[in-house]
């Protein structure tokens, strides 16, 4: 299992479950697409996640928001 998961969840709704279950966040952001892709610290964290959006996985490929451009 991967530390990363894409939800199709606002970003609030994730950081906020993450903040009740005392789940750190390495990296979180939102998808182009809608939804949130969140980095967990290790897998047991991605897997309480997992299990409180279990409905609300994204399986296909999901489309990221370009943070910087190399071309100028």
């Amino acid at each position: 299992m991967s530390r990363a998961i894409n939800l199709n969840v606002p970003l609030a709704e994730v950081t906020a479950l993450c903040g009740r279950r005392k789940v750190p966040i390495s990296a979180i952001e939102s998808l182009l697409d809608g939804g949130t892709r969140v980095v967990l610290m290790n897998v047991d964290d991605t897997a309480i996640v997992a299990r409180a959006f279990k409905s609300k996985i994204i399986s296909k490929t999901a489309r990221r928001v370009p943070v910087f451009s190399r071309y100028r």
